[in-house]
């Protein structure tokens, strides 16, 4: 039976939209790619330093301020650049066209959470009530956006998730919900996935292989509530940590239990760490992953034989025919980064993600008129029709639903090289 996703919506170009020009907000990449300019980052000690001026172009003023927290430095920086690229060009695409609120530039505020916790909840409170920033933009992990809810919702200022995909950042408990998201849901990514194996792969025993915290605890949830839709079945889940170099126990006990695909949830280094196992056991199994492994070294470190042969989820590619916004991003991704074409996007989603989310938050910000919290929250629900790189985005979040995309956004990948490419399906 034909795997069979839902038909994706067409993307036109926002008419308001005037191309790619001042090419300088205020964030670049120099602690990551050796450009000149130095992003407003934070170090592990808490020191930080100011962002240069930004040249505006079209907007003048008092710059509002957007935070992002994510991994700068460690094992997942790679994501920490793709969100920070994706970002630093809608900013310039919004700050040539007028910036928001009647002409005030945006300016982005870094700060490194180094993938833990602890500092990303430290990070956000001093963006928050130091730096004053309108939004919160979070990073790759999981752990870590779950952690600052706390922080988000006792200073009332909106989060706005653009990788981590665990359920509970956007369906928790809070009243009000300031939590926001154009990124995958792993309860729906969990669904998209458990069909693929069963009616692309033929699976109907499938293993977990989960990292071991709250967000494989996020998709194990997942996985459970769906398998029965497919009469499939789950014969066992297996949880290893960050630092194991070796699970081959964990993947004896699957394959001993009939295993015919095994599902992954990990980032990239724990989940080469499992490749290499996988392939210590010279076992030929199917893997499908969620998109953790695509926002790090996954391939170097896995080693090319067995890192082609994961297929993975993502919301975006910049392969193929592109939409307006695809042409312009790539164009601007050139200009800025000396990017020459989509085999040099190394984290597409990361890109793909924080562009649109930070043109939905703009447009948060223009509609309340303000820079307060409520009021930003209150406006996400009242955004104007924005045609977007993934797709147009028409009331993309709802009092009841914080998340932009669904499962018509989601793709399926795999590596060729070192190369992230749509597979046929």
């Amino acid at each position: 039976m034909a795997f069979k996703p839902r038909k994706r919506p067409v993307i036109r170009r926002r008419n308001f939209l005037k191309g790619v020009a001042g090419f300088g907000s205020a964030i670049a990449l120099a602690k990551l790619t050796g450009c000149a300019d130095t992003p407003s980052t934070s170090d592990a000690s808490g020191e930080s330093e100011a962002a240069p001026a930004a040249d505006t172009a079209g907007a003048t003023g008092e710059p509002v301020k957007f935070g992002l927290v994510a991994a700068i430095t460690g094992p997942s920086a790679l994501s920490g650049e793709a969100i920070t690229r994706g970002l630093s060009v809608a900013v310039d695409e919004i700050n040539a066209d007028g910036g928001v609120m009647g002409g005030r530039p945006i300016e982005l505020v870094i700060r490194d959470d180094e993938s833990t916790p602890a500092k990303g909840v430290a990070a956000a409170r001093e963006l928050i009530e130091q730096e004053e920033v309108a939004v919160v933009f979070g990073g790759l992990d999981s752990p870590v956006s779950l952690a600052m809810l706390d922080v988000i919702h006792e200073l009332e200022t909106p989060y706005m998730g653009v990788w981590a995909a665990a359920t509970g950042i956007t369906r928790n408990d809070y009243e009000p919900n300031y939590a926001f998201r154009v990124s995958a849901n792993d309860n729906i990514v969990d669904n998209f996935l458990m069909r693929y194996a069963n009616q692309e792969k033929g699976a109907s025993k499938v293993g977990l292989v989960l990292i071991n915290n709250p967000w494989g605890e996020s998709n194990q949830k997942g996985f459970e509530e769906w398998a029965s839709e497919y009469s499939v079945d789950i014969v066992g889940i297996e949880k290893f940590n960050d630092g194991d170099t070796d699970i081959s126990a964990q993947l004896s006990r699957l394959k001993d239990a009939g295993a015919e695909t095994l599902l992954l949830v990990a980032n990239a280094a724990p989940g080469a760490q499992m490749m290499k196992s996988l392939t210590r056991l010279d076992w030929d199994v199917p893997v499908v992953s969620h998109w953790g492994i695509s926002g790090g070294r996954f391939s170097e470190l896995a080693g090319q034989d067995a890192a082609d042969k994961v297929t993975f989820v993502q919301t975006y590619s910049f392969y193929g025919d592109q939409s307006p916004a695809g042409e312009r991003v790539l164009a601007a991704l050139d200009e800025k980064y000396g990017l020459s074409g989509p085999e040099e996007i190394l984290a597409p989603v990361g890109v793909a993600n924080s562009y649109d989310a930070m043109h939905l938050a703009a447009l948060a910000v223009d509609t309340a008129g303000s820079t307060d919290g409520s009021a930003v929250r209150e406006a996400f629900f009242d955004l104007p029709t924005y045609e977007g790189l993934i797709k147009t985005y028409e009331t993309p979040f709802t009092p009841d639903d914080h998340d932009a995309l669904s499962e018509d956004d989601y793709i399926l990948v795999q590596w060729e090289g070192d190369q992230i490419v749509p597979i046929e399906s």
